[in-house]
């Protein structure tokens, strides 16, 4: 029995180590290349970039008060349509005191000077009524009633734009109303009722009332590398897709180059500019993300086969051919590549089958 046993492990053993033999010399074995088929075919190869940037209105204007002073009413909202003069807000003037003060002085003394001309006036018409002064005379009194009177009227209305705003002579054009100067679409408004607000001077760019744009004129506004901007030209054709719009695009075309790079992030850029042709239908908002894909180059109906196929050497290209009786070099000339499929200027024919990447196999 014991005997039995020792034969046993040794049969065992054996067997291990055959089988870790072949195992190994499975594993040592060399592995057989084998490369994929491709077949050249005819398409359109089109070699275009893409450009990130916004949509937005070619004309969007702040809206900003005449005068200083406080929100007493807003007669519209974001989202609404104005037109051009049509009334956005109501200022209430807070009067600047010494100016109040002057203009209040400036009045009753122009009172005072319109009372005492009147007087005179009076005085000299008695006396003209009973052909005691002579024509000169009585018009340089009247003459003298006409300007007092005037610069009464003059000081009063000072008072009431200094103090109020607007005059009583000139209510339909109160700087007190704020009007749009554009019609469109008021895109915001950035002021509540209560606010104080100020008007636009040499040290202060002044408050905004509602910013008002054009929703039917927009623009893409983007930049592109300085390695692509010398292949675009004005009036070249570009496709805009949004990303808030799925599944939607649309055409554009481009207007505006800039003549200067700005550096973005290291590299240098050019601005551009294309007008969108938005579809009816579709509602597009101020600032909405957008791609546009312009196209580069293109070559229509040519012989193509996919890059992988293309074998380099020194400064010729060439391909294998698969033929019956092997795989035969083939010297092609290429030409346009959109990164994936290249074209075939000479050398093949569409439907000629070529080797492509390696497809590496373990001989079992």
């Amino acid at each position: 029995m014991k005997k039995f046993g020792k034969y046993l492990l040794i049969v065992l053993a054996v067997v291990l180590f055959a089988g870790t033999f072949v195992y190994l010399f499975q594993r040592s074995k060399p592995k057989e290349t084998q490369y994929e088929t491709l077949t050249a075919a005819t398409k359109d190869i089109v070699r275009a970039t893409v450009v990130t940037g916004k949509i937005q209105p070619r004309d969007e204007v702040n809206i900003k008060p005449q005068i200083s002073g406080i929100i007493t009413e807003l007669y519209k909202e974001a989202g609404q349509t104005v037109k051009k003069d049509e009334i956005i807000a109501k200022v209430k003037v807070i009067p600047d005191m010494n100016q109040l003060s002057s203009a209040q002085s400036r009045l009753r003394l122009a009172e005072v000077n319109r009372t005492q001309a009147k007087t005179n006036l009076n005085r000299e018409k008695a006396l003209w009524d009973k052909q005691l002064v002579s024509a000169d005379e009585y018009e340089k009194i009247v003459q003298a009633y006409t300007q007092a009177d005037e610069e009464y009227r003059s000081a009063k209305e000072a008072l009431e734009i200094i103090r109020d705003g607007v005059s009583s002579s000139n209510a339909s054009g109160s700087s007190t109303l704020v009007r749009s100067t554009i019609s469109g679409l008021i895109l915001d408004v950035p002021v509540k009722v209560g606010n104080s607000v100020t008007q636009s001077n040499t040290f202060n760019d002044g408050t905004t009332i509602a910013t008002v744009a054009d929703m039917d004129d927009l623009i893409f506004d983007g930049n592109i590398d300085e390695t692509e901007v010398g292949r675009l030209s004005q009036g070249m054709p570009v496709r805009i897709s949004v990303g808030a719009l799925q599944d939607l695009s649309f055409d554009a075309v481009l207007e505006y180059i800039a003549p200067k790079a700005t550096v973005n992030n290291g590299a240098n850029q050019f601005e551009i500019k294309a007008s969108v042709k938005v579809p009816a239908g579709v509602t597009i908002r101020s600032g909405y993300s957008a791609n546009a894909q312009i196209v580069l180059e293109e070559a229509a109906g040519v012989t193509t086969v996919p890059e992988a196929a293309i074998q380099f050497e020194g400064e010729k290209t060439y391909v294998f051919v698969r033929e019956a009786g092997g795989d035969v070099r083939r010297d092609v000339v290429t030409g346009l590549s959109d990164g994936i499929d290249i074209e075939i200027k000479e050398g093949l024919k569409a439907g000629d089958q070529v080797r492509g990447g390696q497809v590496v196999l373990k001989k079992m």
